[in-house]
């Protein structure tokens, strides 16, 4: 039985330029995944998911729809991760924010671009969500309640 729940979110961005990825160093490989990462204690869904984005991107978000929830357990190190997926829109880039260290850089890939490189996915969610997104999938903020 795991001794600690990984409650992480991720954040689905388009844009006229593609869809926001980050390029980074999980553990030994280089992958390509969303801007994501784990909710800090306290911390509600959409601060989080705005968080996570700015610290991997640079990229100021706005969540705008939830696309989904995804449970993952993965081969790498057997964590499960609790994955809150959101639709967000791009806001402003702030030129001097500081990337996490393990953020190699942020970019934007076209959808046949993700889909040419799903190889080079950190997990199967990322190709999950774009094909969410590119179905029409949305489910309103209001499903969230936070009661703090």
């Amino acid at each position: 039985m795991p001794k600690q729940i990984h409650l992480t979110v991720a954040a689905l961005v388009p844009s006229k330029q593609g869809f926001l990825l980050v390029k980074e160093k999980d553990v030994e490989r280089i992958v390509l995944n969303q801007p994501a990462g784990h909710v800090e204690p306290g911390e509600g869904l959409l601060a989080a998911v705005r968080r996570e984005t700015l610290e991997e991107t640079g990229w100021r978000v706005e969540p705008r729809h939830l696309l989904g929830i995804s449970i993952y357990t993965s081969p790498h190190n057997q964590a499960t991760y609790y994955r809150m997926l959101f639709l967000c829109e791009a806001l402003e880039q702030d030129q001097q924010a500081e990337l996490d260290s393990d953020i190699i850089e942020a970019l934007w890939l076209s959808e046949a671009e993700i889909r040419a490189r799903k190889n080079e996915m950190r997990s199967p969610m990322v190709i999950s969500a774009l094909d969410d997104y590119c179905s029409g999938k949305r489910y309103p903020l209001e499903i969230i309640r936070d009661y703090r």
